[in-house]
């Protein structure tokens, strides 16, 4: 695998409350997380960082994933542990109250990779079959699109846009979505906030991705670009390219 991940506070907010982070373990598996946290005085990174560090630590001793089930029952069951970790720490920290995060992550294994999400944080494959979103935003108005009341050209400029209906630690339960893929030679997995999905195409990140860069540079360029756009919320993104020699930056 080749990893590389950045994130930017972009152009207008004051801190970045996104957290970002690849683990690898004894196995030579690979997690990687992208967390957008939300909640006034700065409680959002608090939350964010909270879910990254907690990961970071129970990665570390897990068994190693010979199937699919293995890999999304560990996401299950970890993620509700961190849930309820964030939201008995905004309990009991008046100044972090109602705080909370989405969350992105992939479970990246020689035979498949596992991808799971909470809110509006997204999960892109580029493969042999094209660029396509994994995840489905879990907000307001994506369910408006779902449901037929909006078009997904409405939903693009929403007045409720940023309402998001999932997060971690916001209550004392979660629900998430789980996939697994096949992950092959050369296939090429993005996670990022929204601060990069609001303000960059599908087809652009499409282009970036597919081009000879390194993938540094690819990371960079995506940054670079949704500043370009307005650069109004914070970004992070995340590349994980399958490769046959291991590599990790």
């Amino acid at each position: 695998m080749k990893t590389v991940f950045y994130t930017d506070k972009g152009k207008v907010r004051q801190h970045n409350e996104d957290s970002v982070d690849v683990f690898k373990n004894s196995h030579g598996d690979y997690l990687a997380v992208v967390a957008d946290g939300m909640g006034g005085h700065r409680a959002g990174d608090v939350a964010s960082q909270l879910v990254i560090s907690s990961l970071k630590d129970m990665w570390k001793n897990t068994e190693k994933f010979e199937t699919a089930d293995q890999a999304e029952n560990w996401l299950k069951t970890t993620i509700n542990e961190v849930n309820k970790e964030v939201y008995s720490y905004s309990q009991s920290h008046s100044e972090c109250e109602g705080m909370g995060t989405t969350l992105v992550g992939a479970i990246c294994t020689s035979l498949f990779a596992t991808i799971v999400n909470i809110g509006d944080s997204r999960g892109y494959i580029l493969n042999e079959n094209g660029f396509h979103q994994l995840t489905e935003d879990h907000t307001l108005v994506n369910e408006l699109v779902r449901s037929g009341e909006i078009s997904k050209e409405d939903a693009e400029h929403h007045p409720r846009k940023n309402v998001i209906l999932r997060a971690i630690g916001t209550e004392t339960t979660i629900t998430m979505d789980i996939k697994t893929i096949m992950f092959e030679d050369d296939d090429v997995l993005l996670l990022c906030s929204d601060g990069l999905s609001n303000k960059v195409s599908e087809q652009e990140m499409k282009e970036i991705l597919s081009n000879d860069d390194s993938l540094g540079n690819k990371g960079e360029k995506l940054v670079h670009l949704a500043n370009d756009y307005g650069g109004e919320d914070n970004i992070t993104v995340l590349i994980v390219e399958y490769a046959a020699e291991t590599e990790s930056g």
